[in-house]
């Protein structure tokens, strides 16, 4: 197996055809995260420094068989994207595999780190450290179908999100829904509402400054039939109530940037709104809404899949490779321990220093 290093913008559109078909071949692998143009669109925001993104293009006998992105510094690399993108691994033929180390040694670093990585990767599965969950909402059958296995599994949250409609009609106004909106306003309004939101959570405000809010305006401002992101809005009457900002790829539209109104809440716009987008994927290519990764109830009364999603490391003999593994195993002891929130503390630690490198 030969490997070449490119930078995404380098290359050739044969390749970036591959990658696509490569994609289009399984299922699993058709997040817009994963394609060639997600790579392209975060090298242009971010540009050549410290970090750069680069492609390592798998190849059996001159033939391209795989592709793997990640962001690359003087020393670790991690998912191109980070922390903006939901899903990292190595889009490849089925039953290609490769020694995760051979691709930090291509990369030119020490250390791989891998916050997202497709649990259905081989090559990565003896180095994941941990698992999580993404919740996805398969409809190939349309909304009709869904709605009724919904409430065949006793899930009554589409018809209480019903409910919600007439009273939300009756005490407010008629809603009103809106796919691939255009409007600046609303785009604003959504990343103020998410800036609060992540304010009063004392989370990282990752839209303030720099690549995220550039990331965000060239996606919103995209016209790419298979790649951008799309702009979903929710008034009632006059008053916006929801919006999301979305990413989509081919058939699959990714849940991304979402926020609402708080003083509406009672009514639950955020989840009349993913009813709306179930709705309006009957009349479009679209047959899946990942949910992403996230333990929250609305995801798992509406997901009708799961899909295992691992972090961990790839490392090379290095004092890298040795302090990734010392802080895992401090978080490891700590969540053994019966301390209830206190043995979180390492992991969420380990996170958010994850989301500052990934801004740097």
């Amino acid at each position: 197996m030969e490997i070449e290093v490119l930078r995404p913008q380098d290359l050739s559109s044969a390749s970036v055809a591959r990658w696509s078909e490569l994609q289009a071949g399984d299922i699993a692998l058709d997040s817009p995260f994963l394609s060639p143009e997600w790579a392209r669109a975060v090298e242009r925001v971010q540009g050549e420094g410290a970090r750069s993104i680069r492609v390592a293009v798998l190849k059996q006998d001159g033939r391209e068989v795989g592709f793997f992105p990640a962001r690359v510094g003087a020393y670790t690399a991690m998912p191109v994207g980070a922390p903006m993108c939901d899903y990292q691994g190595l889009i490849a033929e089925p039953g290609v595999q490769i020694d995760a180390k051979r691709l930090v040694e291509a990369l030119g670093v020490h250390r791989l780190d891998f916050t997202s990585m497709l649990e259905t990767q081989p090559s990565f599965a003896s180095h994941a450290r941990g698992r999580f969950l993404s919740y996805i909402v398969d409809v190939p059958g349309g909304y009709g179908a869904y709605e009724a296995e919904r409430r065949a599994v006793g899930k009554s949250t589409l018809k209480d999100a019903d409910k919600k409609r007439r009273k939300v009609e009756r005490e407010v106004g008629e809603p009103v829904f809106q796919a691939f909106s255009r409007s600046r306003s609303d785009f604003d309004q959504l990343l103020t509402w998410k800036r609060a939101q992540l304010k009063a959570t004392s989370q990282t405000d990752i839209f303030g400054t720099g690549w995220p809010l550039a990331l965000l305006r060239r996606l919103f401002e995209s016209r790419e039939p298979n790649f951008g992101a799309a702009l979903f809005t929710l008034h009632f009457g006059d008053r916006l109530a929801a919006v999301h900002l979305h990413i989509h790829g081919r058939k699959t539209v990714h849940g991304w940037i979402i926020a609402h109104d708080p003083e509406l809440e009672r009514y639950s716009p955020g989840i009349l709104l993913f009813q709306d987008i179930l709705r309006w994927m009957d009349d479009t290519p679209y047959c899946r809404l990942d949910l992403g990764p996230g333990d929250y109830r609305f995801k798992r009364d509406l997901a009708n899949e799961t899909l295992g999603v691992t972090h961990g490391f790839v490392g090379l003999p290095s004092a890298a490779a040795f302090a990734r593994r010392a802080a895992y195993g401090v978080r490891r002891a700590a969540e053994a321990l019966p301390l209830g929130r206190v043995s979180e503390l390492p992991g969420k630690a380990m996170r958010r220093m994850d989301v500052w490198r990934g801004l740097s």
